[in-house]
């Protein structure tokens, strides 16, 4: 990674304006639901904590309406992390402002504030200058430890480094951006790819990147429909995207001409709906009956996919296999999240789906990285750059700050 890292910086005494990524599940009682994203920033807090810094921390929480809401508020979050860091926690009452200034100031060594929630100002997401600038008077130095949120140009991902330097990645920024870039920069082979979900247009700049280094691309979910339908098939009442039949076409030929061993279902676990009561039926072949949809992949392709997982050294997965939210339709989604587990290949799994199947198969602890951010990973690995990061400063630019 040839961005600064917390790691490369002197904290000692100084005002670290750290943006990360609370952005957790609350119930209509405002009690938090989730709070693994609050846990993965802990070894950020407590490094900056150690080092005598003075911790003031950032997030927003859902999508408030153009101002505060307190159905919103971040502070039961503060309670939260409080009890994480077996340490008192102070709490903002805005993000901006005087007496957030005066809080910040009396924070002492290894102090921790946490700020209310960004998005109750609109100029956040509007980066606005301005308020990117009354961001950074609070503070000497930045990082940014939301790499959820990196792939957008808010006034607290990008517009704030105007006004801040160094900026540096965090901890959890650091891993992702090492596991990604691996990814996409010096893979080890056999590098199999497994791209699932409802939709070939939300994935074709995915698909069309790891093209460029997968040795093996594995179809999953509803996308898969679209690339049979381009193969000839009948996919029955399965969902396609007619409109991108002939990309899905000029996708497969590219497959062909580079020698990419591309897979799709050969057989099919199908529904008359989708439906909690509905029953799954299996289809024996590639065809899909005309009165049935296509829900998840059968139990041959698990098998085929199982091995070619087996046989890789990078694996790269975006995107469930079916309908995984409902039970009946889930196993070819937890069969292939099994079997990810247990090869011994650098495994990153990346979008939200695709996380709660690892975490439902029960075999989270065996991937390699488990990336914290399905839009900012799914764009990473589609090749573009993200704002987040682009605005961080370069090492070889800053030499050892502080």
């Amino acid at each position: 990674m040839n961005k600064l890292s917390i790691r490369d910086l002197d904290l000692k005494g100084k005002r670290v304006f750290i943006r990360v990524d609370f952005n957790v599940p609350m119930n209509a009682g405002g009690q938090i639901v989730d709070d693994t994203r609050v846990r993965a920033s802990l070894p950020t807090i407590q490094h900056a904590m150690r080092a005598g810094a003075r911790v003031i921390l950032a997030s927003h929480l859902g999508r408030p309406k153009g101002g505060p809401d307190p159905q919103l508020t971040l502070q039961p979050v503060a309670v939260r992390l409080g009890l994480l860091l077996a340490k008192a926690v102070f709490f903002a009452g805005d993000c901006v402002g005087e007496e957030a200034e005066r809080q910040a100031a009396a924070l002492p060594g290894g102090g921790v504030l946490l700020l209310e929630n960004l998005r109750f100002h609109p100029e956040e997401e509007k980066n606005d200058s301005e308020f990117g600038r009354r961001l950074a008077a609070l503070a000497q130095v930045y990082v940014n430890d939301a790499f959820g949120t990196a792939h957008r140009a808010h006034a607290s991902t990008e517009g704030i480094t105007h006004f801040l330097s160094p900026s540096a990645a965090g901890l959890l920024m650091e891993r992702e951006l090492e596991y990604l870039c691996k990814a996409v920069e010096s893979p080890a082979h056999p590098y199999v790819a497994i791209v699932g979900g409802a939709k070939v247009s939300d994935k074709i700049d995915l698909l069309q990147s790891l093209m460029r280094f997968a040795d093996t691309v594995l179809i999953g979910g509803a996308m898969s429909y679209t690339f049979l339908k381009a193969r000839g098939a009948e996919v029955g009442r399965s969902r396609v995207e007619v409109d991108k039949v002939d990309l899905a076409r000029d996708l497969l030929s590219f497959c062909e001409r580079r020698s990419i061993n591309l897979h799709l279902p050969k057989d099919h676990v199908v529904a008359e709906k989708i439906d909690a009561a509905a029953a799954a039926e299996k289809v024996n072949g590639r065809d899909i009956p005309a009165n049935r949809l296509g829900v998840d992949i059968g139990p041959a392709t698990r098998s085929e996919y199982a091995a070619e997982i087996a046989r890789a050294k990078t694996i790269v997965w975006n995107g469930p296999m079916g309908v995984f939210e409902l039970d009946q339709f889930a196993e070819g989604t937890l069969a292939v999240a099994r079997a990810v587990a247990s090869s011994s290949a650098v495994s990153i799994v990346g979008g939200g789906d695709s996380v709660a199947a690892v975490i439902k198969a029960g075999v989270a602890s065996k991937i390699t990285h488990i990336s914290t951010g399905g839009g900012a990973s799914l764009e990473f690995l589609s090749g573009m750059k993200l704002p987040g990061v682009e605005a961080l400063t370069d090492k070889r630019s800053a030499g050892r700050s502080g």
